[in-house]
């Protein structure tokens, strides 16, 4: 599951005639785009090439119209010093036609060596875009895949969930290790959906496990789409792979308890529960919940601080996420919390969000199908609002920032301009006052 995109046009043509405004794509812009650019910087370098090229010509014919102009005004008495200021202005010449060649050819091999990096990292990019064009198409099928399961034959969307998280938190705990983000596999949430598999397949008997795992799905596991700002971002595998974590149990939570035939059969703890007791649902989900909490307190915030602190590698949790990031009420109320408190007042808020996000699954949701469904809209809703943020916005300022770094590479490269324009003239008429001083030093 990811972000939606538009899937329909209202434009029809046939096969041989495809004239849809909606076909020039997002990626068929950037090519262009990468491409313009690519073409760019070669005029630009031509165009360099051929400036440095008539400053050499220009330099050597004023020197040589210097060394005629000199020859025809000497005098007797002071051949000799001019004899060696007309041998020295040759030299001058040639030096100044050396210098403007290596200056071109540093610019050229500097501007080549840009335009290589530019083709190797478009490139690279491609197979990325591969990698986004397959997470795209999985995302839309799965969605599509899942509406149409449920409608058909909801007793198979435990399964696909199943199935698909042991395909999903493998990856996320490889690209997470890689990341040095893999401190946020211990988080609620991965907890939570190591108690739904536990329920689904182990404990389909146990009430307390039940009602736990209930409660924590379509409580903070639920509301962690809108805390933690998921977003159906088709073409992004991490956000594909953190919605469906947090969207998808509460979808198969929703379909056992409402539309499973003979789901007490299969799960024999939803047998005896026709209603939530409020005190029941709050102390064994408080249970499980403090398991974990204390758990995660033993092995993140004590035995793992040194390796999470500073100067050992930038480690990241959620705790400092949080508090660096000032994400949301809870990172910016921790900021403003004295150091030693830290970590306790973000364990007891935890604990405040997930009892007061539990809240409407106990006295509402469970007990009715619509305000479940209403809920898993308005869920799912958010997620769409987020992704559609993130393709108009995030993408826009991106390209945005792309031409205005481009924009600052073509002046610097015209200001560089200019001022060789100065040293070329300025380097011969250095040359040939060197040329003439040591003749006056000598007079003296």
């Amino acid at each position: 599951m990811s972000d939606i995109g538009r899937s329909n046009s209202d434009y029809e043509s046939s096969d041989d005639d495809i004239t849809w405004p909606s076909a020039f794509t997002l990626i068929d812009f950037i090519d262009t785009y990468v491409d313009a650019r690519i073409d760019l910087i070669e005029r630009r370098l031509h165009e360099t090439s051929d400036k440095l090229r008539e400053r050499a010509t220009s330099a050597k014919e004023k020197a040589a119209e210097i060394i005629r102009s000199r020859g025809s005004g000497t005098r007797i008495d002071e051949s000799s010093n001019e004899d060696d200021g007309d041998k020295k202005l040759p030299a001058a010449a040639a030096r100044a036609k050396d210098f403007y060649e290596r200056e071109a050819a540093k610019y050229k091999l500097l501007l080549s060596k840009r335009v290589q990096n530019l083709s190797t990292k478009w490139k690279d990019a491609k197979v990325v875009q591969l990698r986004d064009k397959m997470s795209f198409c999985f995302g839309v099928f799965n969605v599509l895949g899942s509406a149409l399961l449920y409608a058909l034959n909801p007793t198979w969307l435990h399964i696909s969930y199943t199935v698909q998280i042991l395909y999903f938190l493998p990856l996320r705990a490889y690209t997470y290790k890689q990341l040095k983000y893999h401190y946020f596999l211990f988080d609620m949430c991965y907890y939570a959906t190591i108690l739904n598999l536990a329920f689904l397949w182990l404990f389909s008997s146990s009430e307390a496990v039940f009602v736990a795992a209930y409660c924590m799905t379509m409580g903070p596991l639920a509301f962690a789409v809108i805390t933690w700002r998921n977003s159906l971002v088709f073409h992004s595998f991490d956000k594909t792979t953190s919605l469906f974590i947090h969207m998808y149990p509460p979808l198969v939570f929703h379909a056992i308890i409402f539309d499973y035939p003979n789901a007490t059969d299969r799960f024999p703890a939803l047998e005896g529960i026709h209603k939530l007791q409020p005190g029941m649902a709050l102390l064994y989900t408080s249970m499980i919940y403090l398991i974990w909490q204390a758990l995660y307190w033993k092995y993140i915030l004590i035995e793992r601080r040194h390796k999470i602190g500073e100067g050992k590698g930038q480690r990241t949790t959620s705790f400092s996420y949080m508090l660096h990031h000032n994400h949301g009420l809870i990172g910016r109320t921790l900021s403003n919390i004295a150091p030693k408190w830290r970590e306790s007042a973000f364990m007891f808020m935890q604990f405040a969000y997930t009892i007061v996000t539990l809240l409407p699954a106990v006295f509402i949701l469970y007990d009715s199908k619509v305000a479940s469904g209403m809920f898993l809209l308005f869920i799912f809703g958010v997620s769409t609002w987020n992704g559609a943020s993130y393709y108009v916005e995030v993408f826009g300022r991106r390209f945005e920032k792309e031409l205005d770094a481009l924009r600052k590479e073509l002046e610097a490269s015209s200001s560089n301009g200019d001022a060789d324009d100065d040293v070329s003239t300025a380097k011969p008429e250095c040359e040939e006052s060197n040329g003439k001083n040591p003749s006056s030093k000598k007079d003296s």
